[in-house]
């Protein structure tokens, strides 16, 4: 008899909370796989193989087909003056047929552009939005086909010029010849906070922002937020989701337009459907909401 693979046997509610704020630290912080791996074997008992679990399968991630006939999906080169090389490479995907497209720019976790998040950008244009999904990691090479080495590249990018490269990225995106000029943003973990950033930076020029547990814009750029805002968080987050009351406390003060979800029994990254932190109805449910949203804002 075959050994089962662990990787694919682990239920969510199997994975003790200890692995997944293990698991947290390690996405979030220069850990090596191997420490995390190690670590985990030791604080209960199967240890070893709920950290397994965790680590993303990008072949579960994939809902719309790359060669889906209702869109159309290509690499795009652009120019990002002030970012980390000067250039940036993305992967933009639009619908089929004619006319302009009301754009959103989807912002990628702290790893790179990854199959996840190229399938987001698909799910946008497949409902009829211009999406663009920038690699951030495009100036020293591109997103390497693994997280652990793209989560190392990231981290050794000057934070700063890597915002600034999704600035130009949005700015690209807003005045593409296919886009209808409305634009918004949607990001997941780091490009959560990076869509809170953008909106800070982009004024009147977003329109619509919703980031998945992202933390904060900075004090000082929140009263510089001109467009809407819907914030995704997970329940079983206290990094970040501790941050949500003062914001929206500041967000009200500043007359911001702001709806925020907590998802109840939901994890860090729980859109994210390569892995057991994935919460069918919370992602499917945070989803329509940003969809709806998106469509009524960018219309």
């Amino acid at each position: 008899m075959s050994q089962e693979d662990p990787t694919h046997t682990q239920h969510p509610s199997a994975i003790a909370p200890q692995i997944y704020e293990l698991y947290d630290e390690y996405c979030h912080s220069g850990m090596p796989r191997r420490e995390f791996l190690s670590r985990s074997s030791l604080l209960v008992a199967g240890g070893l193989a709920m950290a397994q679990a965790l680590l993303p399968q990008y072949a579960k991630a994939q809902t719309i087909s790359f060669t889906d006939p209702r869109i159309k999906a290509n690499y795009v080169n652009y120019p990002s003056p002030g970012g980390n090389s000067g250039q940036m490479r993305g992967y933009l995907v639009r619908p089929t047929g004619e006319g302009k497209f009301p754009a959103v720019l989807v912002v990628h976790e702290n790893r790179g552009l990854n199959p996840y998040i190229e399938d987001v950008a698909r799910r946008l244009a497949y409902v009829g939005f211009l999406a663009l999904a920038p690699d951030g990691l495009s100036p020293v090479g591109g997103y390497p086909g693994n997280d652990e080495e793209g989560k190392t590249m990231q981290d050794q990018l000057e934070p700063n010029r890597l915002r600034t490269d999704m600035l130009n990225s949005a700015l690209y995106l807003k005045h593409h010849a296919l886009s209808s000029g409305k634009l918004g943003v949607t990001g997941f973990c780091w490009g959560g906070s990076t869509s809170n950033f953008l909106a800070g930076e982009l004024g009147d020029r977003l329109q619509a922002a919703a980031p998945y547990y992202g933390e904060p814009a900075k004090p000082e750029k929140i009263a510089l937020i001109k467009c809407p805002l819907l914030l995704h968080f997970a329940q079983n987050d206290p990094r970040v989701t501790s941050q949500w009351p003062g914001y929206e406390a500041t967000l009200t003060a500043a007359k911001i337009p702001h709806q925020g979800f907590v998802y109840a029994d939901t994890q860090h990254g729980f859109h994210n459907n390569s892995t057991p932190r994935y919460s069918k109805e919370a992602a499917d449910l945070s989803w329509s909401r940003t969809l709806e949203f998106f469509k009524k804002e960018l219309a």
